[in-house]
C-alpha cells in the first residue's frame, strides 16, 4: 500500500525560494505552484506576437518614465496570497534586482487564447481587482481586435469598456501614455472585428 503525499502549502517566501529551482515559472494558488494555463496549453504565435508588440510599445513610450514594462517573469502578489504571472506587467516602484515580484503592479495586460480565455476574464481579472497597487486590467482578445479595459475608479470601483478596431488607442493615463490598436495587433494577421 503506498503512502499517499501531502501536499504542503507555502508561504509566498517559500514559493519564490522554491521557484529558483525550477526550470519554468510557475505561479502560486492556494499555497499550491501550478503552472499557469498558457504554459499548460501552449501560447501561439499570434499570442507571443501580440505579447512582444505591447512589450515594444510600452518599452519605448514609457523610456525615461518611472514605470517599467516586464514579462510573465516577474510576479504580482495579491491579498489572497496567490501570485500571478500576467502575459505584461507595468510596475511603477520597482524593487531589488534580484526580486521576481514587482512592487507597484499598476497596469496587468493578459492576452487572451481560446483555451484560457474563460479563466483570465473571470477568475484572474477578479483577483486581481483586489490588490491596490492595480488601476487596469486590460484582457487583449487573439482572434479579433478587441480589448476589454477594466479600470479603477476614484472611489475604488471598477468599471469596464471594449475598445475595438484597427484605428482605435487604448488610453492609459495611469502611465502617462496610449498604445494604437494598429501597433497592438502589428503583423497578426487580426483585422477589425467589424471587417
Amino acid at each position: 500500500m503506498s503512502e499517499a503525499k501531502t501536499i504542503k502549502r507555502m508561504t509566498a517566501e517559500e514559493f519564490y525560494a522554491w521557484q529558483l529551482e525550477q526550470d519554468q515559472n510557475y505561479e502560486l494558488v492556494d499555497g499550491i505552484p501550478v503552472l499557469p494555463a498558457k504554459a499548460m496549453t501552449g501560447a501561439s504565435r499570434r499570442h507571443d506576437i501580440i505579447t512582444f508588440n505591447i512589450l515594444s510599445l510600452l518599452r519605448q513610450k514609457l523610456r525615461g518614465k518611472p514605470c517599467r514594462p516586464h514579462t510573465d517573469d516577474m510576479t504580482v502578489r495579491n491579498p489572497s496570497g496567490n501570485i500571478r504571472r500576467p502575459d505584461v506587467i507595468v510596475d511603477c516602484k520597482g524593487g531589488p534586482d534580484r526580486s521576481m515580484e514587482t512592487g507597484e503592479p499598476r497596469v496587468l495586460f493578459e492576452v487572451l487564447s481560446p483555451s484560457t480565455m474563460a479563466f483570465d476574464r473571470f477568475r484572474k481579472v477578479e483577483e486581481y481587482k483586489t490588490n491596490d497597487s492595480v488601476r487596469v486590467v486590460l484582457l487583449v482578445a487573439s482572434e479579433s481586435s478587441e480589448v476589454i479595459v477594466w479600470r479603477r475608479d476614484g472611489e475604488g470601483g471598477w468599471h469596464s469598456e471594449i475598445v475595438e478596431g484597427l484605428d482605435a488607442t487604448i488610453a492609459l493615463p495611469e502611465i502617462g501614455c496610449e498604445l494604437g490598436m494598429a501597433e497592438v495587433y502589428e503583423e497578426t494577421g487580426v483585422g477589425s472585428i467589424s471587417g
